[in-house]
């Protein structure tokens, strides 16, 4: 099965995996993947080489792993056979404004993937996919300039949502960029640039005032690690989008908190529980050292950076 464009199926990782047992009314593909679909009886057919529009939700018992509603819808492109065990397999028989349930078994998984399952699945446990079809494209470039004014309009919202959240909140931040950025003490040292290696101290929580992550506080640890700096460089690499951008507004010794939409931060899969899928998330941040970036090796970070707690 071929994909137009990987960011669009952001969400797929997730969706290779498995829920249910013995449903009736349940259909099996080749695979042996369970599925029903529930027919609107007004939408085009789904053709070979079609561009598909879809929202879709992924459960695993009671955990949600990851969704498109309220987001930005995903893309794919329609073959004759699918993916096994996936609810590509299905597309074929569907049309605009269908909806389906997908079960997918780990052990149906296991067989299918060579790579093996999903790490928190085990064997007998089943895992449940649910999906509306919302357009079609006879043309890829049609459906990528769909595409794109479906991301506007989604990161347009979550800049919204966090504006309302800062005014509600009375907290005035400066827009830069993908994210806002509150500054308590700009710092006095060397300026945190593009370019520059840039070690952090931080807290990490959400609007709620959930924290899921620290390197300063052990108690608001989701998972336990040492408190040692987070450094990253700064608007390249080593951290998430908006942690990336707003560190340039500070300099050595800079403190202040840093507010990141989702779409800037662990977007529509999230890293759960720590981070639900399209959570916004608020940073307490404090610049310890700024340095220049030593020379290492093509494609080599410096050793200590992309610490996985404050970032990717």
């Amino acid at each position: 099965m071929k994909c137009i464009n990987k960011i669009w199926l952001a969400v797929l990782p997730a969706i290779i995996m498995g829920v249910a047992c013995t449903n009736i009314g349940y259909e099996k593909t080749k695979s042996g993947m369970e599925y029903k679909i529930f027919k609107s009886g007004k939408g085009d057919s789904l053709k070979q080489g079609d561009v598909v529009k879809f929202d879709i939700r992924i459960t695993f018992k009671d955990s949600l792993l990851g969704e498109t509603y309220g987001s930005v819808p995903g893309y794919i492109v329609v073959d004759s056979v699918g993916r096994p065990h996936d609810f590509s397999e299905i597309l074929k028989f569907m049309k605009v404004g269908d909806s389906a349930v997908t079960i997918q078994s780990y052990d149906s998984l296991i067989k299918a993937n060579p790579q093996g399952g999903p790490s928190f699945m085990k064997k007998g446990d089943k895992l449940k996919t649910s999906l509306k079809i919302l357009a079609v494209f006879s043309k890829q470039d049609s459906a990528m300039t769909d595409y794109q004014a479906e991301l506007v309009r989604f990161k347009n919202n979550q800049m919204a949502e966090v504006e309302a959240y800062l005014k509600k909140n009375n907290i005035k931040a400066e827009k830069l960029g993908n994210v806002f950025v509150e500054i308590k003490e700009k710092g006095t040292g060397v300026p945190a640039d593009s370019g520059k290696v840039v070690s952090v101290k931080y807290t990490g929580y959400n609007f709620a005032g959930k924290f899921f992550d620290s390197n300063t506080d052990s108690t608001k640890q989701t998972e336990k690690h040492p408190l040692e700096p987070f450094t990253f460089v700064s608007k390249q690499q080593g951290a998430i989008m908006g942690m990336l951008e707003a560190i340039a507004s500070f300099n050595k010794g800079g403190k202040g908190r840093i507010f990141v939409p989702s779409y800037a931060g662990y977007g529509q899969q999230g890293m759960p529980p720590a981070i639900l899928p399209n959570e916004h998330l608020i940073f307490d941040l404090e610049v310890i050292e700024v340095q220049d970036m030593p020379e290492q090796p093509t494609g080599q970070m410096p050793p200590g950076m992309g610490n996985p707690h404050g970032g990717n």
